[in-house]
This record gives C-alpha cells, structure tokens and sequence, in this order.
C-alpha cells in the first residue's frame, strides 16, 4: 500500500513538472443568428420571424490554460452583450419593423483541445447565465427568458510570440433560449434557438 501512494505521488509530481500553466485576458465580437423554426402569428395581421441577418454583440473576460504533453484545457469566464433581432410583418399594411432585444450574459465555455503545429483545435461545452435583458419586442423579457442556457464551441486558434492569441469558434445551442413569450398581451410558445460566430483575441500573462 505504501508503495502504491509512493508512486502515485511520484506521478502527481512529475505530472505537475511538465505541466504549463498561463492565464490571459481576451475580447472579441460575436455574430448572433436566433432562429424559430416557425414564424409567430401575433393575429391575422401581423407575424414575427427571425431576422436573416446576424446581429453583432461584444465579450471580453479572463481564461486560464494548462497544457500538458500536447493536450489543453481551457475555461474561461466572459461577460457578453449580444443581441438578436425579429421581423414583425404587417400583412395588411404591407410593412415590415424591425425589433432588437439585448442582452447581458456571463459566458462559461471549457475548451479541449491540441495542438496541431502552430495551430490549436478547441471544442467544448459552454453555458451561459442571463444577468439581464431588454426588447422593444416582448413583454417582461426578463422573466420569459431563461435564466441559463448550455451550448457548445468548436473553432480553431493560433498563439502568436506566446503572448498574443487569436480564436475564431462557432457557437451553437443545445436548448431553447426561452419556453414562451408575450407579444401583444397574447403568450406564445417559443421554439428557437441561437448560434453564433465568435471572434477574439487575447493575451496571455
């Protein structure tokens, strides 16, 4: 028994030797698409569909990396704006107003990942926790949204003088960003989810 712990301290210890530790600090952009898979008809004049065109939101935060013989884990902590926008169609009138709802998360994605030459490829789950909210479209957004969402990165990023890094990652949903909303004084329920193209750059200390 007492050889068995003498050796698995050994390899903690010799584990630790070659592992690297780094943390940094990153900001980017983040291209938001929020899909329905159906439009919402609000009454028999107007429906609402998901705007084609992304909108752009911004993060930054901190990351904490340790590399070991060629593999990597790395969380990080990111405070996000980001926004989405809805179409709300007025058949009779023939109009089309454009609705923006904003808002404020704190990001949590754990990135796995290696080394391939110059080149990192990182993938990993990522969960998001609302902090708050507002639309120009929806009633109370703050409490018809959920609280926490869970997705999932996948990207490829360079660490450039090691200092400087570069990352370009997509970023998909695993469940519905909301159960229903109210638009009009009428509930619906809500069957969309967001994706997102994120781009950041950091450095590391």
């Amino acid at each position: 028994m007492k050889k068995l712990v003498l050796i698995l301290f050994g390899v903690i210890i010799s584990t630790g030797a070659f592992a690297q530790f780094s943390w940094g600090l990153k900001a980017g952009a983040t291209s938001n698409n929020f899909k329905l898979e159906d439009p919402l008809s609000v009454n028999a004049q107007q429906t609402i569909t998901a705007a084609q065109d992304a909108a752009w939101g911004f993060h930054g935060g901190a990351f904490f990396r340790i590399s070991m013989l060629g593999i990597m884990v790395q969380p990080e902590v990111l405070f996000s704006m980001a926004e989405n926008n809805m179409i709300v169609e007025d058949v009779t009138a023939g109009t089309e107003e454009l609705k923006s709802q904003k808002f404020n998360k704190l990001d949590v994605p754990i990135m796995l990942g290696a080394k391939l030459g110059p080149v990192r490829i990182m993938a990993g789950p990522a969960a998001s926790v609302m902090i708050s909210s507002a639309s120009d479209l929806i009633n109370d957004a703050e409490n018809l949204y959920k609280t926490a969402t869970f997705g999932y990165q996948a990207g490829l990023g360079i660490d450039l003088f090691k200092k400087l890094t570069l990352d370009v990652r997509y970023e998909g949903g695993l469940n519905n960003f909301g159960d229903e909303i109210e638009v009009g004084g009428q509930t619906y329920t809500l069957d969309g989810r967001t994706n997102a193209i994120v781009v950041s750059a950091g450095i590391m200390f």
